[in-house]
């Protein structure tokens, strides 16, 4: 299939034709001009006035529930939702009946997703079953195709267990990714403690339930002289502990979600059982000082943390309800909505390059000769997010209908192009 891209700018550091408006002519999945003007004739052209192309984006923690739990996602409608987004490479949680914690099931997600849009990545169980009692088999599980190591939702809560596990991946270069939550603190808490939870009487969370386990595993990471990557990062004191371990060269990095970015606790006066995650959402000042962690760059990159939930797990009390919500469709437009002051470069780092970094995969950069994993979006268009247009099987989110900046285009991946209608 023939590709020519009309007048895109170009956001990739590492390109000589970063920040430039070029043409850009793609054949076979391959990069194979880059002009001002370009007349091959192609079978799809894309008028890229006010578009912009990056390295294809990765999103390291999604939950597309196959196999086990199809009734909320499969790997066929996960893809789909990624493609959506802009992502053109997902890396999936092992939190699937049965857990990915062998080769067998690292190979069957990466078979099974081979002839859809998006490349899907398993991340290996860290232990079996995703209990926390004993490791699970990383170095088979890392030779078939898994991408990095985490319990998922079931952060691992044994120190001595983590640590050996921070020890093992270092054999092959790998990464452990670890949701920053100690479980025997506020295990009964529905959101962040605090004035909101006190005066809608709910149990909090208090935000020393992540900050130990940082802190904690900072000390670990330093020990086993590995690296750790901390998903879904959403207090100030938690920044502080990441930017102080940085400086000491401690190999870490982090991501936040668009949703930590977007909402406040004071948004859950209303009981939406769709802010019900983990961590919780915070409060005005910690949501500030994840703005400004991205500005600065102490935050390595953008996570979805799309966790799709059914209808019964979602339409109850928020007691009962479970947490998380969708978060690939609408990632982009709600960092873009809340961070508009973000350059192109800067969300091309977030989104694509600094996972393609800390995760060791291929750089996917702009240059002729080069294999075509492009997002293309647009910073001043909307994207209005609506049942119709929704691709997961489940519908927990909160951004229905809510007008945000910034839009998707699509992608150019394994030689197709997909476009957003």
């Amino acid at each position: 299939m023939n590709i020519l891209l009309r007048k895109v700018t170009i956001a990739d550091p590492v390109s000589a034709h970063n920040s430039s408006v070029k043409d850009i002519f793609i054949s076979n999945g391959i990069i194979q001009k880059i002009a001002d003007n370009i007349d091959d004739s192609a079978d799809q052209v894309v008028d890229g006035q006010n578009t912009t192309v990056s390295p294809g984006w990765v999103d390291i923690f999604a939950h597309f529930a196959d196999p086990g739990y199809e009734f909320k996602e499969t790997l066929e409608s996960g893809a789909n939702t990624a493609a959506a987004g802009g992502f053109t490479r997902v890396f999936v949680l092992p939190n699937t009946n049965p857990v990915v914690q062998n080769k067998t099931q690292v190979e069957y997600i990466v078979q099974k997703s081979s002839s859809l849009p998006v490349y899907i990545q398993p991340l290996g169980s860290i232990t079996k079953n995703g209990e926390g009692k004993e490791l699970a088999e990383m170095y088979d599980m890392q030779a078939s195709g898994a991408a990095a190591f985490s319990d998922g939702t079931n952060p691992v809560q044994s120190a001595g267990l983590l640590v050996k596990a921070l020890q093992y991946v270092k054999a092959f270069n790998g990464v452990v990714v670890q949701v920053p939550m100690d479980k025997s603190i506020g295990q009964y808490g529905l959101i962040n403690e605090g004035v909101v939870s006190t005066r809608l009487g709910l149990p909090g969370i208090p935000a020393m339930a992540e900050e130990i386990i940082i802190e904690r595993d900072l000390k670990l990471a330093q020990y086993a002289n590995s690296s750790i990557h901390f998903t879904g990062v959403s207090t100030a004191k938690s920044l502080e502990y990441i930017r102080e371990a940085k400086e000491a060269g401690i190999q870490v990095t982090c991501s936040v979600t668009p949703y930590h970015l977007y909402f406040n606790d004071e948004d859950l006066a209303s009981y939406d059982t769709n802010l019900k995650v983990t961590p919780p959402i915070r409060n005005k000042e910690d949501v500030e000082a994840l703005k400004e962690g991205v500005r600065s760059g102490l935050v390595d990159c953008i996570a979805s943390h799309h966790l799709p939930q059914d209808w019964d797990n979602k339409v109850c009390e928020f007691e009962y309800a479970k947490a998380g919500m969708l978060g690939l469709q609408t990632a982009y437009a709600v960092v873009q909505s809340v961070l508009p002051d973000l350059s192109a470069n800067k969300i091309a780092a977030l989104f694509s390059s600094n996972a393609r970094s800390i995760f060791h995969l291929s750089a996917a950069s702009i240059e002729e000769g080069s294999q075509a994993e492009l997002t293309l979006f647009k910073a001043s268009g909307t994207t209005t997010l609506a049942k119709e247009t929704n691709k997961s099987k489940s519908s927990n989110s909160p951004f229905f209908d809510k007008s945000l900046k910034g839009e998707v285009v699509g992608i150019i991946n394994k030689g197709n192009i997909f476009i957003n209608k």
